[in-house]
């Protein structure tokens, strides 16, 4: 039985707006341009209760909501926050489809985080974001990968929603089919001129009579909702990095503390590389430490290969920066060259 998760963040662009200005928090915003012809990218929740949303031309929003706030977007800032988004998924499993910046699908089938119980990596995945960025995110928890997406938005905002094993076959029997990614408004219109409402319509109907009114996808949508599509998370993402970290319950507060931290964390980062074939691949060593007033501090250098050296001369680097600071954190990493680097050979580790 499969474990998928997806993940959706929170109104994203006008949730980083908000947390950058506190002064746009209470008020109705939306992300676009400040012309009559611009159109909204998103908007805030305060806003879709005027029934602002995106895709809407600013004149029509400033017709429903008169005090609206229009915000010019800061691609560029969405992209690097997605992007620190993105590398918490990967602490969880490498199975990731990003399907745009601010949701993706996760399989983590066969994640040993949290005892592989993927309610608790979901949580925890969306612990990790607010901890991070300031933002919130929802989850959806499925067997089914299309059901995560529909149970994602079901307890929205910052919530999470669970369909078990146990309960797919009643939900997707109960689910109004405008819900099922795929479904348009010109495809629901046609559904429900035939008829077809929810599931269970769909189900009564019969493979054979739907592929016969709707074609093959007809039949696509009649598995679907006899839960016959259990879906798969597509990759096609070039990793640019790799690294493992681990936060802990008491701080580290000497350097000699953290440094005791350093075994396990290489064995857990050469265990990766090596599962995910990178071994030839590295192009530098990093090491992140976060401190208890959770600034964090990044050292690096290339290099080509695992090196004991290396990484403690690093480590104590970024301790440094700290003063006596406590560490809550500390992580090592590697960054993944597009190609093999040539002339270079595998350090034999000699753990301290």
């Amino acid at each position: 039985m499969k474990k998928f998760i997806h993940i959706d963040m929170d109104c994203f662009y006008a949730a980083v707006e908000m947390r950058d200005n506190p002064e746009l928090r209470n008020v109705p915003m939306a992300i676009g341009g400040r012309s009559r012809r611009g159109v909204l990218a998103t908007s805030n929740y305060l806003a879709r209760e005027y029934g602002v949303k995106a895709a809407m031309s600013n004149y029509k929003a400033l017709q429903l909501c008169p005090e609206l706030v229009l915000v010019p977007g800061r691609m560029q800032v969405y992209k690097q926050v997605s992007q620190q988004i993105r590398e918490i998924f990967y602490r969880y499993t490498d199975l990731v489809e990003p399907l745009s910046l601010d949701e993706a699908f996760l399989d983590v089938t066969n994640s040993s985080e949290c005892s592989g119980s993927a309610t608790l990596i979901a949580n925890s995945i969306r612990a990790e974001i607010e901890q991070v960025t300031g933002l919130t995110a929802s989850a959806g928890i499925a067997p089914i990968k299309f059901l995560a997406k529909v149970a994602s938005d079901e307890n929205k905002p910052n919530g999470y929603c669970v369909i078990s094993p146990s309960r797919v076959q009643p939900f997707l029997l109960n689910l109004d089919l405008k819900k099922i990614p795929g479904v348009g408004t010109v495809t629901l219109e046609k559904l429900n001129a035939g008829g077809l409402f929810i599931g269970q319509d769909v189900v009564n109907l019969g493979f054979n009579k739907m592929v016969q009114h709707y074609g093959n996808w007809g039949g696509q949508l009649f598995k679907k909702c006899n839960g016959e599509v259990e879906g798969k998370v597509h990759t096609e993402r070039v990793r640019k990095s790799l690294s493992v970290e681990h936060t802990y319950e008491y701080d580290k507060t000497s350097l000699q503390a953290c440094i005791e931290q350093y075994p396990q964390l290489l064995t857990e980062l050469k265990q990766r590389i090596e599962k995910q074939g990178l071994t030839h691949r590295i192009s530098k060593l990093s090491v992140k430490v976060k401190f208890n007033d959770f600034v964090s501090t990044t050292a690096d250098q290339v290099a080509h290969q695992l090196d004991d050296d290396v990484f403690l001369a690093l480590l104590e680097k970024a301790y440094l920066r700290g003063g006596n600071k406590g560490v809550r954190l500390l992580g090592l990493g590697i960054g993944v060259a597009a190609e093999a680097a040539a002339n270079t050979e595998q350090l034999s580790l000699s753990i301290c």
